[in-house]
C-alpha cells in the first residue's frame, strides 16, 4: 500500500510547503458518500441543480455528483475576490450560470466555508432569481471564522481547524490542487515557496 504522506515527503524535499495528510482520500470518499445519502433523502423525487464555484470546488462537485442516486443537474460559476488575503474583501461574479434557476431546487457546493462572505454573496444573488429552494453543502467548515450568519449551510463534510489546506481540488496560487489527499500547508514556508515559483 502506498504511503499517504509520500507526496508530501517528495514535495517537502523539493522545498514545497506541503505538510502531512490531514484527511486521506479514503476518509474523504467515505464522508462524501454519506453526504450523498443525506442529499438523496432531502431531494428524493425532485431534480436539484448542484452549483459549484470554480476551481477549488470542482473535485468535490464531481465526487458528490457520483455519490448521488437521485437525478440532478450540474452547473458552475466563477468568482473573483475584490480584496486580498484569506478573508478577502468581497467577491464578484466572473461566470454566471448557464441556465435559469427560477422554480428550481438549488444546492450550492462549496469547498470551504469560513467567513461566509462568498456563500452570503451567492445566497443573495441566487435568491433574487426565485429558486424553489436554496441550500448549501461544504466539504470543509470553519464556523469560528464566520462573519455572515444568515447562510443556508445544511450539509457539512468536516469541521476543520484554522489551517491552510492543499489537495483534493484546493490549491494556493493554482498549485497542489491535484494531490488526492488533503494536506496541511506549512504556512511559515509559504512565502518562500510562492516567490520561488
Amino acid at each position: 500500500m502506498k504511503d499517504p504522506n509520500a507526496a508530501a515527503t517528495r514535495l517537502r524535499a523539493e522545498g514545497q510547503p506541503i505538510g502531512d495528510v490531514y484527511l486521506g482520500r479514503a476518509e474523504i470518499a467515505m464522508r462524501v458518500a454519506e453526504l450523498g445519502s443525506e442529499i438523496d433523502a432531502v431531494y428524493d423525487g425532485r431534480l436539484p441543480v448542484l452549483v459549484a464555484p470554480l476551481k477549488s470546488s470542482a473535485v468535490f462537485l464531481a465526487d458528490l455528483s457520483r455519490a448521488l442516486d437521485i437525478d440532478h443537474e450540474l452547473d458552475v460559476i466563477e468568482l473573483a475576490p475584490y480584496g486580498s488575503g484569506r478573508s478577502g474583501g468581497g467577491v464578484r461574479l466572473l461566470k454566471d450560470l448557464d441556465r435559469p434557476i427560477d422554480g428550481r431546487d438549488v444546492l450550492l457546493v462549496e469547498d470551504v466555508v469560513d467567513t461566509g462572505l462568498t456563500l452570503g454573496f451567492l445566497t443573495r444573488s441566487f435568491a433574487e432569481r426565485r429558486p424553489a429552494s436554496l441550500a448549501a453543502v461544504t466539504l470543509l467548515d470553519r464556523p469560528y471564522r464566520r462573519l455572515v450568519d444568515d447562510i443556508p449551510l445544511r450539509h457539512i463534510g468536516f469541521t476543520v481547524p484554522d489551517e491552510l489546506f492543499a489537495g483534493y481540488g484546493l490549491g494556493l496560487d493554482e498549485r497542489w490542487r491535484a494531490l488526492p489527499d488533503l494536506h496541511v500547508v506549512v504556512a511559515d514556508e509559504l512565502p518562500a515557496a510562492i516567490d520561488a515559483a
